[in-house]
């Protein structure tokens, strides 16, 4: 199978790169895979397909950029020279830009493929009914948030018209199937991007590395986290160091220069600005503990799963996606109320002082990481395009028997 993949791609700075970065990883080791075809946006670097282990061809075709509203006409344009036997679209609402035509237009190119008859699958990280409008960084305008919220189930509907829309969370296939009367939603869960060896639980780790990853400043938010460690640092001797890692959110530019300066008395307070696919290990492995401060959630979170596969003991609010993914899939961690720095640092204490509690998080998340490796979510996509394919084959024959008749 030549499989095209329409997504963002290291060194891009669009959401979704990182998981493409792994799926496409993954894909290549398959045997049912010929070639690889990435559809991606525009960077100055080079895309980063120098894998180690060996696979099969990767092409690389850079043919869209955030924001363009030229994006359907050069994805489809691409799509025509490359001839793929099929399409595999990662996908997010914003993900062809943060204006709206820009973002609309994009995400008709699933319509496209069906249109011209390519098999195609379209995972959707998110859904617009369960982001919260206002954290996320749209709009706390009431009547802007019921508009999105119609321009949202419009953009959905021209998604469902993919041959397959694969969601992370089962929740996300209840919604489509009952709101959208979708027939074609399947549950492939998020994954998780490496399965490493089991780490040893009684490294000594010092000092207590408090870590957050990933882009701040709309439903991610520091403050809260900084003062909890400020908090437990007056009721504890626990030697404590802060870091966060990653940049601001796109639609929050000078976020975290902002928080540097209000908290620069703050001692081990440490910002790593972009952390590179190579440097990831090191972030997480030196971390005593992974914070989520989040106020609401947009989606399954990668940054879970990552920490679950370097064994690592994780605090999160519970609410949305998180606590449905402990439910689901079996993490564990210390649960703190979104809006309270207190309640966050009786929840981080829980934990760092008491290396046993640590220890059997630590144990529960890298088990429920490893259930489902990207290998296996790799699997999972292809068994779906070869459903597909078998499908159509079947209704091509049918249909060229009943003209001979």
């Amino acid at each position: 199978m030549k499989l095209a993949i329409v997504t963002a791609y290291p060194p891009s700075k669009v959401t979704l790169n990182e998981y493409a970065y792994h799926l496409v990883k993954h894909f290549r080791q398959k045997e049912n895979i010929t070639e690889l075809v990435l559809l991606t946006d525009t960077t100055e670097g080079k895309k980063d397909i120098n894998f180690t282990e060996d696979g099969c061809k990767i092409t690389v075709k850079e043919c869209w950029t955030f924001n363009s509203y030229l994006n359907i006409l050069n994805v489809t344009k691409a799509i025509n020279q490359v001839k793929p036997d099929a399409v595999l679209f990662n996908l997010q609402f914003m993900k062809f830009g943060d204006k709206k035509v820009a973002a609309a237009l994009g995400l008709m190119l699933p319509l496209v493929c069906k249109l011209k008859k390519i098999p195609n699958i379209v995972l959707l990280h998110n859904i617009m009914e369960e982001v919260d409008l206002g954290s996320a960084g749209f709009t706390s305008n009431k009547i802007m948030q019921k508009i999105y919220g119609c321009i949202g189930s419009t953009l959905t509907r021209l998604i469902l018209q993919a041959d397959t829309v694969a969601v992370t969370m089962q929740k996300y296939v209840d919604i489509l199937s009952k709101k959208y009367n979708a027939k074609n939603v399947k549950l492939i869960p998020h994954g998780t991007f490496e399965i490493l060896e089991e780490p040893d639980y009684e490294t000594p780790l010092e000092p207590l590395k408090i870590m957050t990853f990933g882009k701040f400043g709309t439903y991610k938010k520091v403050e809260g986290m900084i003062e909890a460690v400020e908090m437990l640092r007056e009721t504890s001797n626990l030697n404590m160091e802060i870091v966060v890692a990653g940049t601001d959110n796109p639609n929050t530019p000078g976020y975290l220069e902002s928080v540097q300066r209000t908290y620069n008395h703050v001692k081990g307070l440490n910002f790593t600005g972009y952390v590179a696919e190579e440097d990831v290990p090191k972030i997480f492995k030196e971390s005593a503990v992974v914070v989520f401060p989040y106020t609401s959630t947009t989606g399954s979170s990668g940054v879970l799963h990552q920490a679950g596969s370097y064994g690592k003991a994780v605090v999160m609010p519970d609410l949305g996606d998180l606590a449905l993914l402990v439910q689901d899939e079996g993490y564990r961690g210390e649960f703190f109320d979104a809006e309270s720095p207190s309640s966050l640092a009786i929840a981080l204490q829980k934990i760092l002082e008491n290396k046993a509690y640590r220890i059997a998080l630590e144990k529960a998340n890298y088990k429920a990481a490893t259930a489902y490796p990207m290998s296996r979510i790799a699997d999972m996509y292809i068994n779906a395009f070869e459903s597909i394919i078998d499908k159509k084959s079947s209704v091509e024959t049918i249909q060229s028997q009943e003209v001979i008749l």
